[in-house]
């Protein structure tokens, strides 16, 4: 049974990632790199985390483990 902490903490950690991914698109885009290996990566990268992110978000809670708005 996970717990409000363990909510927090698994956010924080899945959050982190999407930043990192969303932060290495947009050095791509600052550099005009548009296309190629590394945009496909960081796209990759970037699509991977958001999926993560938007499933944990939509997966059953318990009455244990409320959703912070």
């Amino acid at each position: 049974m996970a717990t409000l902490e363990d909510f927090r903490i698994r956010s924080h950690e899945l959050l982190i990632e999407l930043d990192a991914a969303t932060i290495g698109m947009m050095m791509l885009v600052s550099s005009r790199c548009l296309s190629g290996t590394a945009w496909e990566d960081a796209n990759r990268r970037h699509q991977a985390a958001y999926e993560v992110w938007n499933s944990f978000l939509n997966e059953p809670r318990t009455r244990e483990t409320p959703v912070i708005l």
